[in-house]
């Protein structure tokens, strides 16, 4: 089994190893060595990823990438390499690894900070964590709680940048599985379930809870790792974590939803703090500059701009509602009659689906009329409408259409709409609507 280097020292970037077993997954070299400093993606945090230097002796050094680390079920840390054609590592291979240091020193900044967060939310809201994950941009907790007011997370964020600013030490213990139970660990796991995980015929944990526990088993499942702040947190990890606080950075909460089992918040430490914080201020500086305005009353303005928007579109609604009255009347008026009703066919290019729906409304309003109507505005849109005394099904004359031309809709008796996949698609299913109208009007 691989000795794993950054249990003891997660500042170690380089090594030295051999190489153990050599395959293939899925088509991709993989390698397991006797030791590593290669952290494989457990636990809610992402892996290492670097390089791994052959030295064979005819020729020059071969560099190969580790573009990413697992872990098997049978505990192996498996390197997977991007390797040339043709590359083979045997078993007892010399390797030189190189972890790279700035993933390596993101990934400890933001598993120590969700340590520190995960501590602040039990002192100060007796919230338990049931989850972390590490993404590329962004890392959560999900907490088991009801809801976490704005107040409350800023006294958390004020904690855990409190614990930072003190700057205190952070260390490695290892003790025995029994000796844990009495530690005041801040999340025990769950130790007679774990021994049975240590079985090699027991089945993986999946949750990243379980992985953060069984990562920290060492010694052949006997003792469990443990991650101390001083004077403030006391937890079971198998991750890489920071020497002291100071390390981790600043501490930024960006936002919390509900989710299914309590409460996920957003949050980012260290150099991804500050990354983000400039991003924020860069983009609020710009609405500033758009808005006129203080950077502070950003968000006043945008409130006020969202009040205007609002009232200047019920007004166009209401504008436009009344001009589709105007067009009803004048449209009918200037129909003909045939056949016993009303037929008005109107295509629009310049006005959205809303309103050709008002217009079809308006319309039917006046006796025995049919309205087949149309926009090639955005998405291409029908909509076909009958009177109250005009014995049509105008949802089963969409359909027939809509059959023809691969759109998709619906509706009732009254009223149906259809979007069409092309603008050149409206009239000619306007005018298949119209040429279906008789037969339907003697079959009703």
């Amino acid at each position: 089994m691989t000795e794993r280097l950054y249990y003891t020292d997660s500042f170690l970037h380089e090594f030295d190893a051999q190489v153990l077993e050599a395959f293939e997954i899925g088509g991709e070299a993989a390698v397991v060595l006797d030791r590593t400093a290669f952290y494989p993606a457990s636990g809610g945090q992402l892996c290492d990823t670097g390089i791994l230097q052959v030295s064979p002796g005819d020729g020059a050094p071969i560099e190969l990438r580790v573009k990413r680390v697992e872990e098997n079920s049978q505990g192996d840390v498996v390197h997977l390499l991007d390797a040339p054609a043709g590359c083979q590592l045997d078993p007892g291979t010399d390797v030189h690894g190189r972890v790279d240091a700035e993933r390596r020193r993101d990934h400890m900044q933001q598993h120590s900070g969700q340590h520190v967060l995960s501590a602040a939310f039990i002192k100060l809201l007796d919230v338990p964590t049931l989850s972390f994950h590490m993404g590329d941009e962004i890392c959560t907790v999900d907490l088991a709680a009801q809801g976490v007011s704005a107040e409350e997370l800023a006294k958390v964020q004020e904690l855990g940048n409190r614990i930072v600013w003190e700057n205190r030490a952070v260390t490695v213990r290892f003790v025995d599985l029994e000796q844990a139970r009495v530690m005041g660990v801040r999340k025990l796991p769950n130790l007679d379930k774990i021994a049975v995980k240590t079985r090699k015929d027991a089945p993986a944990g999946n949750s990243s809870s379980d992985q953060e526990a069984e990562g920290a088993l060492v010694g052949g499942g006997h003792q469990l790792r443990l991650i101390e702040i001083s004077g403030f947190d006391l937890n079971a990890c198998g991750g890489t974590h920071v020497g002291n606080t100071g390390q981790i950075g600043p501490i930024l909460m960006r936002k919390s939803e509900k989710v299914a089992r309590g409460v996920r918040i957003e949050f980012v430490c260290g150099d991804r703090a500050l990354a983000t914080a400039l991003q924020d201020f860069r983009v609020l500086t710009e609405a500033a500059t758009v808005l006129s305005t203080h950077l502070w009353e950003v968000p006043q303005q945008v409130r006020k701009l969202g009040e205007e928007v609002r009232a200047a579109r019920k007004a166009q609604l209401r504008l436009s509602a009344e001009l589709a009255e105007l067009w009803a009347d004048r449209l009918c008026g200037e129909a003909v009659e045939t056949d016993g009703y009303k037929l008005v066919r109107q295509v629009y290019a310049d006005r959205d689906v809303w309103f050709v729906k008002t217009l079809a409304q308006k319309l039917t309003r006046h006796s025995r009329v049919l309205a087949l109507l149309g926009t090639t505005a955005e998405q291409p849109t029908v909509v076909f409408a009958r009177s109250q005394d005009l014995d049509l099904d105008a949802s089963r004359l969409m359909k027939e259409v809509l059959a023809k031309t691969n759109g998709r809709g619906g509706g009732s008796r009254d009223l149906a709409q259809g979007g069409l996949t092309s603008s050149d698609q409206v009239t000619a299913a306007i005018d298949a609507a119209a040429g279906l109208v008789r037969t339907l009007l003697s079959t009703a």
